[in-house]
């Protein structure tokens, strides 16, 4: 392994294992819950509660790594989420699985904060970018492999056991490595209230892309069964959109350092939409033809947070990247935490579909504020603009990795 590598491999491991127990989950916790003829309304808020749990993590996990230290809180958080797995294979109460899912956000929290700040310590100005690249691989890579798992099961109450060996083996390598806990610093976070001050837009377009791709992943497998799919067929769905989004992280970052952060934004906003409403009247297609635009669709919303997260750090100094990335991933989540709900409820009231009307809706109203943002207050120079940060499938303090942030403050 190139020595670079080796300080940071236990982490990636660990998130790659992670990534592959919640993969697992992503599409089987809607599909079991849709064969106990749980109504929609219930698995929005079973969904939502994950993102519920991961906001609170991302608001008070860190007292927990302050307390014992990285090593010994993620091997806290990667037990704490195999037992929720197991506990979710006890039982079939959509109630408690929302608990549980809450459990398992607010752990996954933690798990990725303790992730990327041994990575910000481990990193300097020279490797950071290629530090974070292997980062951005390993979770978009074991979330892309998790739900593949549903084509050896076949959406069996057995992949909650897979899950919780795969979040139990994630706390293996930290375990066993000889590498030291980094120092632990103070955490300087920005309030949203002062974000929304300094870039409207970039923080509407983070609440956005959780609006949107909570959403999404929550509730696609929804409307794949309910048009009389398999397990099998809509894992590879998920996995698509997940490689997807991982593909287009940086041509899209690119293309937005060199044409500027807002017009990319419109012009992503709008192909998503205009996906979206494809994917919402080919009810009849082939697999094979959602599955196009799905992987489409997600990988123009798997860039939003990074072209928000790019659009608030153009107006801050390169040494408060680091304070505003909590109050983004504080967006995010609060958007995460309403998606699946409120999408769940259109989907109520209209049928599966309303899953793309819901998704319409939202990137539609976020398109029309960007371009009424466009015309009320000018650009940054394309010189002056921070650069594109990608982000792993739930950011979490991610301009922490920014090569331009200052690993002495966290």
């Amino acid at each position: 392994m190139n020595v670079r590598f080796a300080p940071i491999a236990p982490v990636l491991l660990g998130v790659v294992s992670a990534q592959i127990a919640l993969g697992i989950m992503t599409p089987l916790i809607p599909l079991m819950l849709l064969r106990q003829a749980t109504p929609t309304g219930v698995i929005g808020v079973v969904a939502s509660a994950y993102f519920v749990g991961f906001l609170l993590g991302a608001l008070s996990a860190d007292r927990i790594v302050t307390r014992v230290g990285h090593i010994r809180a993620f091997a806290v958080f990667a037990a704490l989420a195999a037992d929720a797995a197991l506990l979710m294979a006890l039982t079939s109460n959509p109630w408690v699985w929302a608990l549980l899912r809450a459990l398992i956000g607010f752990v996954m929290s933690g798990l990725f904060l303790v992730a990327e700040s041994w990575l910000n310590d481990r990193a300097d100005k020279t490797t950071r970018g290629r530090v974070f690249g292997a980062y951005l691989v390993a979770s978009w890579g074991g979330s892309a492999i998790g739900p593949l798992a549903l084509n050896f099961v076949d959406g069996s109450g057995w992949l909650f056991v897979w899950a919780a060996i795969a979040f139990s083996t994630a706390l293996l390598p930290m375990a066993l490595t000889q590498q030291a806990n980094p120092q632990i610093g103070p955490r300087i976070r920005f309030s949203l209230a002062h974000l929304l001050r300094v870039s409207p837009l970039g923080v509407v377009v983070c609440v956005t892309s959780g609006l949107a791709n909570s959403a999404f992943y929550a509730l696609a497998p929804v409307y794949l069964e309910r048009l009389g799919f398999m397990a099998g067929g809509v894992s590879v769905f998920v996995s698509a959109a997940m490689v997807a989004g991982l593909l287009v992280q940086y041509p899209i970052g690119m293309i937005s350092d060199r044409l500027g952060r807002r017009p990319v934004t419109l012009a992503v906003l709008f192909l998503a939409l205009a996906f979206a409403l494809v994917l919402g009247l080919s009810g009849q297609a082939p697999l094979a033809v959602l599955i196009g635009f799905g992987t489409l669709y997600a990988g123009m919303t798997a860039p939003l947070y990074g072209l928000g997260a790019g659009q608030t750090n153009d107006y801050i100094a390169p040494d408060q990247f680091v304070a505003a990335s909590g109050g983004l991933l504080f967006a995010w989540s609060l958007g995460a935490s309403i998606g699946p709900t409120v999408a769940a409820t259109v989907m109520t009231w209209l049928g599966p579909s309303g899953l793309f009307v819901y998704l319409v809706a939202a990137l539609g109203s976020v398109g029309l504020f960007t371009a009424a943002r466009m015309r009320l207050r000018a650009a940054v120079p394309i010189a002056q603009q921070s650069n594109f940060v990608p982000a792993p499938a739930a950011p979490a303090g991610l301009p922490e990795l920014d090569p331009r942030s200052d690993p002495a403050v966290e």
